[in-house]
């Protein structure tokens, strides 16, 4: 019954970090909502900004210009808690994989296997509540900025939603939580 809880947690971890992964890296972290008939795109992520164009399909994307810029508060704090739960599930999903049962990796010491996913399960919540927290902040305020234009009448010519990367980030994040607890509490 272990080796099934610690695979399956190990399985979900593993699809998860893939998730989280690719929502800190990839563009479309917030979207064009428009109800209008548009003839592109547009993409707005944490590292650039891209559109593409729906009649021939080319995609252009322009880099933000630093890291070190005046960004907004939300891509700033969203970009920093993501990096740091990429960084705390990988180091998360390594110590799971050498605590496997399956595993050779001190095999004659049960206990320190057990140990070890156990406390890859504690870095697994704590990156993926990092994680969470960054992606719901982000979709918490692509919200309240779109609903503040809406409620004093401005429309700028194009109005966002949450893009896909949001709602990976926010399906990673909670994926890596319910392996957390799989390896914290079902384990024992």
């Amino acid at each position: 019954m272990i080796a099934v809880l610690q695979m399956m947690a190990f399985g979900l971890t593993l699809l998860s970090t893939l998730f989280l992964l690719l929502a800190t890296c990839t563009d479309c972290w917030m979207v064009n909502a428009d109800d209008s008939l548009e003839v592109s795109h547009k993409c707005r992520g944490l590292w650039r900004e891209c559109v593409t164009n729906m009649q021939d399909g080319v995609r252009t994307c322009d880099q933000y210009d630093s890291i070190l810029a005046d960004h907004p508060v939300k891509m700033v704090v969203t970009r920093t808690l993501l990096i740091t739960a990429d960084l705390l599930v990988g180091l998360a999903l390594a110590t799971l994989l050498l605590g496997l049962d399956c595993i050779k990796f001190l095999r004659e010491d049960p206990h320190a296997k057990l140990r070890m996913c156990y406390g890859a399960g504690v870095i697994l919540g704590i990156g993926s509540i990092l994680g969470l927290v960054g992606s719901v902040w982000y979709a918490v305020d692509v919200y309240v900025e779109r609903a503040m234009l809406m409620s004093h009448n401005v429309f700028l010519g194009v109005h966002y939603d949450f893009g896909w990367s949001c709602w990976l980030g926010m399906a990673g994040s909670t994926g890596c939580f319910m392996a957390s607890i799989l390896l914290t509490c079902c384990l024992y």
